[in-house]
């Protein structure tokens, strides 16, 4: 499968090993956080991002790690995190996950109903653990 440019689109079949994202966020105030994602935990899925502009900004069992400009995170299962782009420039960066994380993406992206009964259940649903 061939996607050139990804311009924010998935690459990867639903049951394959993984899938690729690019993800962008346009930038803003550095606080409070505008989150990306918010702290939540998977038991048995790595994730990863690597950063094609800008910087993103990952609390990582309550730690803060900085990735800029053509570096990589990778998230083991069991570790708490969240991401988001800490300053006012563009960030973009592509996300690598397992086919159950971009089920759980697809599924916050498609519901009418957002409310955080419903983003939790979400999560519940795809094995995840939400903290916020």
């Amino acid at each position: 499968m061939i996607a050139s440019p990804l311009n924010s689109n998935t690459v990867g079949r639903s049951r394959g090993s993984f899938a690729i994202a690019e993800g962008r966020d346009e930038g803003g105030p550095p606080r409070p956080p505008r989150l990306i994602a918010p702290l939540y935990v998977h038991r048995r899925d790595e994730e990863g991002w690597y950063v094609l502009e800008g910087r993103l900004l990952f609390r990582l069992d309550g730690r803060e790690v900085e990735a800029p400009v053509d570096s990589a995170v990778v998230v083991p299962p069991g570790v708490g995190h969240a991401s988001w782009n800490p300053g006012p420039e563009r960030s973009r960066y592509l996300l690598v996950m397992t086919p159950d994380l971009r089920a759980l993406i697809e599924d916050l992206h498609s519901p009418a109903d957002r409310t955080g009964c419903a983003v939790r259940a979400a999560f519940r649903d795809h094995g995840l653990e939400l903290f916020s």
